[in-house]
């Protein structure tokens, strides 16, 4: 068994209980099953499998479950795990008390990218495969997700570094 973090996409306690979405994991025959926050963070345990198809098994049992389903970015705890001891922030230039966003993609984009893209004091720094790495001062209002969109499309979800190594324990 392989252990998975899916990061939905628009998840907050208002819009969704975390006991009834661990229960939608559960249906879709996931085990070890556990929310982390409120935000959409669900660890879980399968058998090894594609990114994909688990996304899809996923997202069915949430429209079955919940009536709907939240965009889902799904990866390998080991391969978060491989994130976080890498390390890329290390190599980029941060302003001092930047606060770290990796947002997960579900394939690597296309086009070639022109990065860093900045916008309102936000930053979209690099891309390594399907995570997008970028930074914000304590202000950053709409601009970042607007910016990743408007860079990305809409079926993405981004975490905190702080989130990444939560889930990743």
């Amino acid at each position: 068994m392989t252990r998975y973090v899916a990061f939905l996409r628009g998840v907050s306690p208002l819009n969704a209980k975390m006991p009834e979405l661990a229960r939608a994991f559960e249906l879709a025959s996931f085990t070890d099953v556990k929310t982390v926050l409120g935000s959409g963070n669900v660890l879980f345990s399968a058998r090894a499998a594609s990114e994909g198809s688990l996304i899809k098994k996923a997202e069915a049992s949430m429209q079955k479950q919940l009536g709907r389903a939240f965009i889902t970015q799904v990866r390998a705890v080991d391969d978060l795990r491989e994130l976080l001891e890498r390390d890329p922030f290390a190599k980029l230039r941060l302003a001092p008390g930047a606060k770290r966003i990796v947002t997960f993609l579900a394939e690597p984009p296309r086009a070639k990218l022109s990065l860093p893209i900045e916008l309102e004091g936000v930053q979209v720094l690099a891309r390594r495969g399907r995570e997008v790495l970028s930074a914000h001062g304590p202000e950053h209002g709409p601009a970042l997700m607007a910016l990743l969109e408007k860079t990305f499309g809409r079926a993405i979800t981004t975490r905190t570094w702080q989130t990444i190594e939560r889930v990743s324990r």
